[in-house]
């Protein structure tokens, strides 16, 4: 087998700067800003390299807007013979970039054998991973079998609908066309990642009668209903998710259980815009809404984890006076597993042991990623997250990537790449 490593290590300064360029493009996801530029700015290096650039918006997906058009690129490049075709994916939008830096979040800065800023992790330095070693591959191997495919791709941080979602509904991961798929998420670069959890997200709205605040008693405070809902999802639903414990590799060890995050709450007067100096109004609020972000374990039925939410609801319906609630589901992801036995993840195993010299570890995300689209909609089982980064950096402040880390990484994809398809 040619060796790939010293042709990937003299691309060392191309992989730093092409990361540094990717985090300097600020694709903020809300609200979906720059994404046909990061497109075209792959599109144009990937062109140079040999590969068919397709730009594909994702016309009336959520999220898409004239305004914030829903941009993706899917580059191919064929081999000189028949042959299986090798998909890498990567997600080119970030999250907003919160409180608590002390490096500016895009400015792509080098700090020793890390680079800085939003996106850094998770996961545009697993994205110029794969470009290096997709490069490094087709100089080394111009006579390979197959296809190699590159695609950056909008929205995962909000679903992936405007993006993977709306490739697999158009064929792109169909197995007919594409035969292993791997999406440089941040596992860190000795794991292979299987699969994710399942995710139910729902708006719970408790209702009231609004009534003057000096007399509450002629209203009813939809605020203090829902302070009854969350009581009892402190003292019932917490409890009986902490007990439940899956037999999938999920990391890190507290996502081995069920979990739920209260991922906002609006209730009673809106919030002042700013520099708004009006006092309130006395008022008892009529309304008050949730979000929840339940996560379950492959052992959990869809619908018992909704079951279980609404019964705690109807519950208190029963019990509390005046009390009144509606219920809407926002999105759902069913777990996604692939076989540990599958084509990509032995071959995945095999570069790891060559370029690390040890086993790999097998995990599952504790979030869900794009893995359920190619699953669902594309119907390819043959997928996994294989890519550098540290899980728990990802939106954080001053998240880094490693230097050292995108390299083996890089190493470990190419490897896979020649056992693949030459």
């Amino acid at each position: 087998m040619t060796d790939l490593d010293t042709p990937i290590a003299d691309k060392r300064d191309e992989l730093i700067a092409l990361t540094q360029d990717l985090i300097r493009i600020p694709t903020l996801n809300p609200p979906g800003e720059n994404y046909r530029a990061i497109c075209d700015y792959l599109g144009q290096r990937l062109a140079a390299r040999g590969f068919a650039c397709e730009m594909i918006r994702a016309t009336g997906a959520p999220g898409d807007s004239d305004r914030y058009p829903r941009w993706n690129l899917v580059a191919r490049r064929d081999g000189a013979r028949p042959g299986e075709c090798v998909h890498f994916n990567s997600h080119h939008d970030v999250v907003a970039v919160g409180k608590g830096w002390t490096r500016d979040p895009f400015g792509g800065e080098l700090d020793e054998d890390r680079i800085y800023g939003r996106g850094a992790c998770d996961m545009k330095g697993g994205l110029a991973a794969s470009v290096i070693a997709c490069e490094a591959f087709l100089e080394a191997h111009p006579d390979f079998a197959g296809a190699v495919e590159i695609s950056a791709t909008a929205d995962e941080e909000s679903g992936g609908y405007g993006g993977v979602a709306h490739l697999a509904q158009l064929g792109y991961f169909d197995p007919a066309r594409v035969q292993h798929v791997i999406i440089p998420e941040p596992l860190n670069k000795d794991r292979i990642c299987l699969g994710h959890r399942g995710g139910w997200w729902a708006e719970i709205e408790t209702k009231g009668e609004i009534a003057h605040g000096s007399m509450p008693f002629l209203g009813d405070c939809a605020v203090r209903h829902m302070g009854a809902v969350l009581a009892a999802f402190e003292e019932r639903l917490f409890p009986a998710m902490a007990a439940r414990r899956t037999d999938m590799p999920v990391v890190p060890e507290g996502a081995r259980q069920s979990t739920m995050n209260i991922n906002s709450i609006h209730g009673g007067a809106r919030e002042p815009e700013t520099g708004d100096t009006g006092l309130p109004a006395h008022c008892v609020p009529d309304s008050c809404r949730i979000v929840i972000d339940r996560r379950f374990l492959l052992e959990e039925p869809l619908e018992e984890v909704r079951a279980e939410v609404v019964g705690l609801l109807e519950d208190l319906k029963a019990r509390r006076p005046n009390f009144d609630y509606e219920i809407r589901e926002l999105n759902r992801v069913i777990p996604s597993m692939t076989d540990r036995d599958a084509p990509v993840v032995t071959t995945v195993a095999e570069a790891i042991r060559d370029v690390l010299g040890q086993d790999p570890s097998y995990v599952a995300s504790p979030g869900s990623y794009d893995q359920k689209h190619i699953d669902r909609i594309g119907k390819l089982k043959n997928c996994i997250a294989y890519g550098p980064g540290v899980l728990e950096l990802a939106h954080k402040p001053d998240e880094w990537i490693g230097v050292t880390d995108m390299l083996d990484s890089a190493r470990v994809m190419g490897r896979s790449l020649q056992a693949l398809l030459t």
